[in-house]
């Protein structure tokens, strides 16, 4: 593992860490944080599309005085490598999750997953269910459920999906203010978020990771995703905090309905105005809850 070049100055400014890279299984370079103490257990953030770890910057500096940090960069995402032929794909990303953590030898991790992160980590946690320890669940989800909003449907379409997701950068750009509701991200949490997706070879995977939601039965993904819905109802021992935006325009309360079945017994924290970048949207009242959780007793 070595570390990445410099970031901008002015990205460092909301984002002051030193990005290291591991190269996966299929031969692409994967950049991640690792920040806080070195020890073998970590507390493990798994974003989702159109984020990359810079979602995560708040919770790793409010943790990392007191608790390893691990925060990936998908590969096609944030500032891992994007290349134009790779597996884009639901199994590949857990794939890529599993080799991440193994090359780190963590024993412990404390999961924390939001948007598609949901279905990539609990994708990973099921194959070692041994190392999972707390569990924290942020507008996501990780089963199936016959709806996607319009919007987000349009990206997918043939021809005019690539034009608007690629060409245009219409999925990563609205989601800047798409996914807040309490307040605006500033300029410059704007330009973060956007940061790695600044040309049409860029945003190869964002492309990817809509095309990559297996609506139909008969969607190259769907097998996968069946397999982490499956694995879902071992972690009904773990402590689990549920943190939940109620004004996402995606994960809605329909998938909040479906995590409060899987786990009945999880704490459930509403925020009744947040969007779905909910530790962007409500990070002052969420912020304090989650490191309560991660580091209590």
């Amino acid at each position: 593992m070595v570390t990445r070049p410099p970031i901008p100055d002015w990205l460092a400014r909301e984002y002051p860490f030193t990005p290291q890279i591991v190269r996966t299984r299929s031969g692409a370079e994967m950049s991640f944080l690792d920040e806080g103490p070195r020890t073998a257990e970590a507390v493990l953030m798994v974003h989702g599309n159109p984020t990359w770890s810079y979602y995560y910057r708040h919770l790793v500096q409010t943790l990392a005085p007191q608790a390893r940090c691990i925060a990936p960069d998908h590969v096609g995402m944030g500032a891992s490598e994007k290349p134009a032929n790779y597996d884009y794909s639901l199994e590949s990303r857990i794939n890529d999750l599993d080799a991440l953590v193994e090359s780190l030898g963590l024993k412990k991790v404390h999961l924390v997953v939001h948007d598609w992160g949901g279905a990539i980590g609990f994708g990973w946690a099921a194959r070692r269910p041994e190392k999972i320890g707390r569990i924290v669940i942020l507008n996501t989800g990780a089963f199936a459920l016959d709806r996607i909003p319009l919007r987000i449907a349009l990206c997918r379409t043939p021809l005019i999906g690539p034009v608007l997701v690629r060409a245009l950068n219409g999925f990563a750009w609205p989601a800047t203010w798409m996914a807040m509701h309490r307040r605006s991200l500033s300029p410059d949490e704007q330009r973060g978020y956007l940061w790695p997706y600044d040309s049409w070879a860029h945003r190869v995977a964002v492309d990817a990771f809509v095309r990559d939601i297996p609506m139909a039965r008969a969607h190259p993904s769907r097998p996968a995703l069946d397999r982490v819905e499956a694995g879902l109802a071992q972690f009904r021992r773990n402590a689990i905090l549920i943190a939940w935006g109620e004004r996402d325009f995606c994960f809605n309360n329909l998938f909040l309905q479906r995590w409060q079945e899987i786990f009945p017994g999880a704490q459930v924290h509403r925020l009744a105005d947040a969007g779905h970048y909910v530790l962007d949207d409500a990070r002052d009242e969420i912020l304090p809850r989650l490191k309560s959780f991660l580091l209590g007793p």
